[in-house]
């Protein structure tokens, strides 16, 4: 890529607002996007958003504030670019009697809560204009919606665009596609259906229709609305599939305790059967009731050193 060319996608981008087609996780991992193919795929992306959050989502409308032009790629900062590790000089406190206080001031934006994306190429950076390189980022960026919904729209499955634009809510929705297609609700209820806790979101008042929206975690489960005239219509069989988001990213569930784990009893001690037999790493160890004998028993026991059953 030639100089001059180089410049000017810089001027035209850097600081450009646009508005998003995909998510980006906080952190330190951005997006990559090669061929119109985004990485990481979509299992790996919602675990990395369970599990960090969203920089940003579907919709959104965020602001480029950075634009490098690399070998084989350019780099793209939103909002502020990902969480950035601090250079070596900006750990260094001076300790005094009034406290320590750093050498260098800090940076309030050291670590923002953007993201970022690396346009991939094969080799090396072609000549590009502006345009050519609005298409190529069409996936991740839109830079012609007027609207976040316009946005929005084109990223959602056909038949709940249809519903979004007629504000209608289907069962399987989430609570995304239900803010888009009926706006925030006037009044929500938190209840409990036996073991399942659910949310339910109310639009209208007498004497107007009334339609409760259930959601259970982030999906919509069951839609009722009271028509005017007294009849009720609920549904409950799911109208459209959108793939949730994991809750609990990978590792974090806790793991059994296996059977031969040391013990803090003393030899011979009775087992608690209230123990659970599940046990968090972040649990500390009970401390001992009372301290270990001094000296060991004249006649070796038999059992020491073994986890009793």
């Amino acid at each position: 890529m030639s100089k001059p060319t180089r410049m000017d996608l810089i001027r035209t981008f850097n600081a450009e607002l646009v508005y998003i087609r995909s998510a980006f996780p906080m952190g330190k991992k951005g997006l990559t996007l090669k061929d119109g193919k985004i990485s990481p795929d979509a299992q790996e992306l919602q675990q990395l958003i369970a599990m960090w959050g969203p920089a940003v989502k579907p919709g959104d409308r965020a602001m480029i504030t950075a634009v490098v032009i690399k070998d084989d790629r350019i780099h793209f900062e939103i909002n502020g670019g990902p969480v950035k590790k601090q250079k070596w000089y900006q750990r260094i406190t001076i300790s005094g009697g009034s406290g320590s206080v750093p050498m260098t001031p800090s940076d309030s934006t050291a670590n923002p809560r953007g993201s970022y994306l690396d346009l991939m190429f094969d080799h090396y950076v072609p000549e590009l204009n502006p345009q050519q390189l609005k298409d190529l980022l069409r996936p991740v960026f839109d830079f012609d919606s007027k609207s976040p919904l316009e946005a929005y729209l084109d990223t959602v499955p056909p038949k709940v665009r249809e519903a979004i634009k007629n504000h209608q809510v289907l069962v399987g929705m989430n609570r995304d596609m239900v803010l888009y297609a009926k706006g925030r609700p006037p009044g929500k209820e938190r209840e409990k259906d036996g073991d399942i806790e659910y949310e339910e979101w109310i639009y209208g008042q007498p004497p107007q229709d009334v339609e409760f929206v259930r959601f259970v975690g982030d999906e919509v489960v069951r839609v009722e609305t009271m028509k005017v005239g007294g009849e009720k219509v609920v549904r409950t069989d799911k109208e459209v599939d959108i793939e949730s988001q994991p809750k609990v990213a990978k590792g974090e569930e806790p793991q059994p305790r296996p059977a031969n784990a040391p013990s803090l009893r003393r030899p011979g001690e009775p087992v608690d059967t209230a123990v659970p037999t599940t046990v968090p790493s972040s649990t500390p160890l009970p401390p001992l009731t009372s301290p270990p004998p001094q000296s060991p028993p004249s006649t070796p026991d038999p059992g020491a050193g073994q986890i009793p059953h």
